[in-house]
């Protein structure tokens, strides 16, 4: 029986025609003969077009996965494909393209659950953004072209002899936005990018879930057993926090049921002297908002659609008192007494 080595799996992700397949081609250009390559795509309609611009290329296998993105149609159609690539072609190393309208956290999460540890090693996550388009603002109001830079470990601008003053001032905004995780921004016309500079194994960010910090200091006096008693919580909420490379990272996630006064956590969060970003999606008594800010920008989108819980993570450069801030999460959220 022959057992699957843990393949190199690059993840390119990007929004509509911002230029991951051209991205794609280009890297599919610099196999080595003796390889066997593979492409897992993913077309959000029910005609794929793509596969058979990259079909062309000899020695590379390709499956496609149609109809609606990766992770949100059925983990199923993914898993059985991914796992037929792996086996029919043993390919030495894996491309996945999902579409530009998937959610790629998912994705990523799913792809990094311990049955396939053994047969993808996942190497630094790509994001193509289209660099004369920025100017159109997308990345304040989309949360899957959000999400995508969130995961991203290099971040490819492309269109970049195309981009205009406004353009050049959006993509400067959006690095002051992403510094943590620090990512790899680079500019490229043509989607020509070399392999080595995406082939490197993905640090995963591990966050571990903790009681809030409000019942962690209720409990810091009462006799422990045993190490189970600190184990992440099951059921919201919960609280996360870490330092790492020099930033200070909180997190809080809420039940939906939670409603806020939005105007006064809007003050409380303005207020947070430091911070490097504050990203949220919050249920108010006026109903849900999308909160991306930095310093000099503090967006708000009162027009949010509900979501299965509350969302806050704040990001600091400098340390913070992230239990002053959480009593006054659930001050302004009727949570008081928790």
């Amino acid at each position: 029986m022959n057992i699957i080595q843990a393949v190199p799996t690059h993840i390119i992700t990007g929004f509509l025609g911002a230029g991951k397949t051209t991205v794609l081609r280009h890297l599919l250009t610099q196999k080595p003969e003796n390889e066997v390559w593979a492409v897992l795509m993913n077309e959000f309609g029910e005609i794929g077009v793509d596969q058979a611009w990259i079909a062309a290329h000899q020695g590379v296998a390709v499956k496609e996965v149609l109809g609606g993105c990766l992770c949100c149609t059925s983990q199923l159609p993914m898993q059985i494909a991914l796992a037929r690539l792996l086996s029919e072609f043993k390919p030495t190393r894996l491309f996945i393209e999902p579409t530009g309208l998937g959610h790629p956290k998912e994705l990523i999460d799913q792809l990094s659950e311990s049955h396939w540890q053994a047969s993808l090693n996942i190497r630094q996550v790509v994001t193509v953004i289209d660099g004369h388009r920025l100017n159109e603002q997308l990345w304040q109001k989309h949360e899957i072209f959000l999400q995508q830079l969130d995961v991203a470990d290099v971040v490819l601008v492309s269109h970049q002899s195309e981009m205009n003053t406004d353009d050049q001032q959006q993509l400067k905004q959006l690095q002051d936005s992403y510094q943590f995780p620090p990512k790899h921004w680079q500019r490229l016309d043509h989607g020509k990018i070399s392999l080595k500079e995406i082939d490197q194994s993905r640090i995963p960010q591990l966050i571990k879930k903790q009681p809030l910090l409000s019942q962690q200091l209720l409990t810091q006096n009462m006799p422990r057993l045993n190490e189970s008693d600190f184990s992440a919580p099951k059921t919201l909420p919960y609280h996360y926090s870490s330092e790492q490379q020099g930033f200070f990272v909180a997190g809080w996630h809420m039940p939906k049921s939670w409603q806020f006064d939005a105007d006064t956590l809007i003050r409380v969060l303005q207020a947070i002297q430091g911070f490097v970003r504050i990203k949220a999606k919050l249920n108010t008594i006026d109903g849900w908002i999308d909160i991306n800010a930095i310093t000099t920008n503090f967006q708000v989108d009162v027009d949010s659609k509900a979501t299965l819980d509350n969302r806050l993570e704040i990001i600091s450069e400098v340390a913070q008192d992230w239990l002053t801030i959480e009593k006054q999460l659930l001050l302004l959220s009727g949570q008081a007494t928790v």
